[in-house]
């Protein structure tokens, strides 16, 4: 592609150089340059890479797009000067590949919980209604049938641009996409068409990398306030600062809700573990889901199909038919009688949604067993809440480790038991080895009790002092339970 179609609706401060040059890749990490490339040097928290324009054109770059040029200049190279480089990729990722996101319908959900299973349930849903849909998600990257491993909920907005330009290819009608608050912060949704954006919720989460709650809750916002006014904006009305995210947007607003009055109202009328009777705008559905957060998550789906034009009877009846989102409430029984769910609940909110989803459905004759912990090198103020949650809403807790990074399991550990109240001490117990952890909820669980294993839901490794191990909490499960003869 020409340089000087790739510069479209860029805000360019000065150029050097000839604007005939062909691009044949383009790239913001030097190391993935090749011949032809344009090598935007983004500042990023670790490296700025305005220190590898050298090396990007050693490595046969011949378009640098940077903040401030280099003091040498070469004469086969072109030097495009703009204000921000990270902001301006987006554009030029979206030109490099033809704008695919106005080629079909791109949908992005964000919030705290629920991004990945109301993205996964839309591409489910379109899919049973007959479209050919793409997903970019936490678990997974899918066009169509075809799975990408996905390593960030967000990918990088090359990335993001390549695999949406892929799914034009492919003919997807539609593209489901999880929008963390990373991503935002980070440019990563520059440059992409949105046709609709839905909000989920918003809670104590990432206050490692945004510092306070409100930096959280604007740069949240923000990705609404930058909405086209061709563009739907739907919100949870049901969440405190669902209003909030919608104050600036140009965008059309519509809301859901299950507690007050919205365009798209919810109710539980029956709930067990095997799912609940719902209705949804005066329609009644069963669905396999269970617990009032995947309600929210359905009525939120439905909102979106509802405002992509499809019939209510018709997405209603596609949702019945949904199975359960990898590592979202997945349920398994023993032989013997023990129930277990396993869960990705991994913030304060999401471990109290989870743990509340069960007390109201078990009779109390029976016992809670939960096993969780959190990550390492993150959000370190959420460890004490969760500690008071899971000890407070359980019979017996057995805090263990999670992914604890570079820091230590058992200092991880200790920030957790200093949320746990007095009059819950014997409540708990500390395991530091995960699969030790669940080995003692087994043996500790007999018939008719549940046992929450939370934190790690689909992942299927624990990462320890930089290193990933394979580690799957279902998997562990299934091999205890044969081992132990349960």
């Amino acid at each position: 592609m020409l340089l000087e179609e790739i510069l479209h609706s860029i805000s360019v401060v000065k150029i050097q150089g000839k604007l005939s040059q062909q691009i044949k890749k383009l790239v913001f990490d030097s190391r993935k340059v090749v011949e032809e490339s344009m090598y935007v040097a983004i500042r990023g928290t670790l490296a700025d890479g305005h220190e590898f324009i050298n090396a990007a054109i050693q490595n046969g770059a011949r378009v640098i797009v940077c903040e401030t040029f280099p003091q040498i200049l070469r004469e086969e190279v072109t030097y495009i000067q703009v204000k921000n480089t990270a902001i301006e990729l987006g554009q030029l990722a979206s030109n490099f590949y033809g704008n695919p996101s106005s080629k079909l319908n791109l949908i992005g959900v964000t919030g705290t919980n629920g991004k990945t299973s109301t993205t996964t349930l839309l591409f489910d849903v379109f899919t049973q209604l007959g479209y050919k849909c793409a997903l970019i998600s936490t678990v997974e990257n899918r066009i169509g049938d075809k799975i990408i491993p996905s390593t960030h909920t967000t990918p990088d907005v090359v990335l993001i641009n390549k695999l949406i330009a892929e799914a034009v290819y492919e003919a997807c009608d539609y593209v489901f996409m999880e929008i963390s608050s990373h991503g935002i912060h980070q440019h990563r949704t520059q440059g992409l068409q949105f046709k609709i954006a839905g909000f989920t919720n918003i809670t104590h989460d990432h206050l490692d990398y945004h510092k306070t709650f409100l930096d959280y809750l604007n740069v949240k916002k923000s990705y609404f306030d930058h909405l086209p006014a061709n563009a739907i904006a739907i919100t949870n009305l049901d969440d405190k600062n669902g209003k909030i995210i919608l104050q600036n947007t140009k965008a059309q607003k519509k809301t859901y809700a299950l507690k007050t009055l919205a365009d798209y109202h919810g109710k539980i009328l029956e709930a067990d573990f095997d799912g609940m009777l719902l209705n949804f705008n005066g329609i009644e559905f069963w669905t396999s889901l269970t617990g009032k957060f995947n309600v929210y998550n359905l009525l939120l789906v439905f909102a979106i199909a509802s405002e992509l034009g499809v019939q209510d009877s018709e997405i209603l009846k596609a949702i019945s038919v949904l199975k359960r989102v990898k590592g979202r409430f997945e349920t398994l029984k023993s032989r013997t009688g023990i129930f277990f769910v396993v869960d990705y609940a991994h913030t304060p909110d999401a471990l109290e949604n989870v743990l509340n989803t069960i007390n109201d459905i078990r009779t109390k004759n029976e016992r809670l067993i939960s096993v969780f912990g959190c990550g390492g090198d993150r959000d370190h103020a959420k460890r004490p809440d969760m500690g008071d949650i899971a000890t407070q809403n359980s019979t017996l807790t057995i805090i263990t480790s999670d992914n604890p990074r570079t820091e230590d399991a058992l200092e991880i550990i200790k920030d957790i038991e200093r949320g746990v109240k007095p009059q819950n001490y014997s409540k708990y117990i500390a395991v530091a080895d995960r699969k030790e952890a669940i080995k003692m909820a087994i043996k500790f669980a007999e018939a008719g009790d549940i046992v929450l294993i939370a934190g790690k839901g689909h992942e299927d490794y624990q990462e320890i002092k930089g290193v990933k191990h394979h580690f799957d909490d279902k998997q562990t499960i299934h091999e205890l339970l044969t081992i132990m003869g349960k």
